[in-house]
């Protein structure tokens, strides 16, 4: 096997934005071998390169072991995975971590493979949606300090835990993902983003078992749009508030998305009795089709799962200049808004325009609940909403 790691192959190819002479490393094996020292020794090798460079994982089934990439790098590095590779199959219980890019600027992820996380095993293990104390179970794919990157044409498979993961990034954009995991996978996120400035989500399929999008703290200038999810938690700002060093949320944006399914819709979650007190501004869902989702729009500042934390201390999470526009389709339940805001702090300017929510299960028609909140309504709603002042949307009657 060992004349099989650690190949290099040094091509001539005219690489997109790099090169033409940019040097390929090449890190391949037997099928269903195990490739993670010829990965690490490619990787170190592209770093260290003067100038553009790639790493290729060719066709074909591998293991992988926990790998970690870390830079700063020379010059920017294009990865091509090309072929499956595959994780532990045990709990692997404790680590967090198994593909991990971190301090890297100016980043390729691409070629049409799968990162296999081999989650079944794991989940029966999972028990963190439940309480604190649990012991981790690895992430499959980390980017941690990455910027100026392009992720793209990738397939993440059955995670042990969350699917991607994306800590502290700027300028990143991921781009015809896809993200597949069992409807019951606990803590199976499909990509999770704290702390970044200026990411894109473009023209993605997430099917997993928790949220398909989860934004945390710290995030700003997110666009999540063409997105297909379903199975899943839907898309959701938060949960915010379960820690006392959170930054501000800004300027999030939701467009020509897709829920199918989904046991939540359009989502924003905060702690009761929350560890800090921040802001989460200027977060806009528009142009939103929803295919019998439960719960389509919710803000929900009682978020408190398995009670975790004491619901009679109201959030001190800020929400202001929410808009849902254009939000059409079916709901699974007769909830179809839900805006249930702070007594503390009672949501700030949130509008909604142009809804039309059906529901026609057992349970009566579709409702419109609000708390601690007066929402601007722009338009028409069905189901009618709650008490608000009505404005005529611009250019209807």
């Amino acid at each position: 096997m060992g004349s099989y790691l650690g190949i290099y192959t040094i091509l001539v190819l005219c690489l997109l934005g790099y090169s033409a002479n940019a040097e390929v490393f090449t890190a391949g094996g037997p099928p269903n071998s195990d490739i993670t020292a010829a990965v690490l020794k490619a990787f170190t090798s592209a770093c260290q390169a003067p100038a553009p460079s790639q790493v290729l994982i060719p066709k074909g089934d591998f293991k992988l072991g926990e790998t970690v990439m870390t830079g700063p790098c020379k010059s920017p590095i294009e990865f091509t995975l090309q072929g499956n590779v595959k994780a532990d199959g045990g709990s692997t219980q404790g680590k967090d971590r198994w593909v991990v890019f971190e301090k890297i600027n100016g980043f390729k992820l691409n070629g049409g493979g799968t990162f296999d996380g081999e989650g079944n095993a794991a989940w029966k293990a999972n028990n963190c949606h439940k309480t604190f104390e649990c012991k981790k179970l690895p992430i499959s794919v980390r980017f941690d300090f990455v910027d100026n990157a392009e992720i793209k044409d990738i397939t993440s498979l059955d995670a042990k835990n969350f699917h991607f993961n994306v800590i502290s990034g700027k300028n990143m954009t991921f781009d015809n993902i896809k993200i597949i995991a069992p409807a019951e996978s606990p803590n199976t996120d499909g990509i999770h983003l704290g702390r970044c400035e200026g990411v894109k989500i473009l023209n993605t399929k997430i099917a997993t078992g928790d949220d398909c999008i989860s934004v945390g703290d710290g995030m700003k200038n997110l666009l999540i749009e063409k997105v297909v999810c379903g199975p899943g938690h839907g898309i959701s700002v938060g949960s915010l508030g379960r820690y006392g060093w959170e930054q501000d949320v800004t300027d999030i944006n939701v467009k020509n998305c897709t829920l199918e399914g989904t046991d939540n819709g359009l989502r924003i979650k905060t702690w009761p009795s929350a560890a800090c007190t921040t802001t989460a501004a200027g977060i806009h869902f528009e142009d939103i089709i929803l295919n019998k989702v439960s719960n389509p729009i919710l803000i929900d500042q009682e978020y408190c799962p398995w009670n975790q934390c004491n619901k009679n201390k109201p959030s001190t999470i800020k929400l202001v200049d929410i808009t849902f526009r254009n939000i059409r389709g079916t709901s699974g339940n007769k909830d179809a808004v839900k805006l249930l805001c702070s007594k503390g702090h009672p949501c700030e300017n949130v509008e909604i325009g142009d809804i039309n929510i059906d529901y026609t299960g057992p349970d009566g028609p579709p409702t419109f609940e609000c708390t601690n909140v007066t929402p601007k309504l722009v338009g028409t709603q069905n189901p009618k909403a709650c008490v608000g002042p009505v404005v005529k949307a611009p250019g209807k009657e």
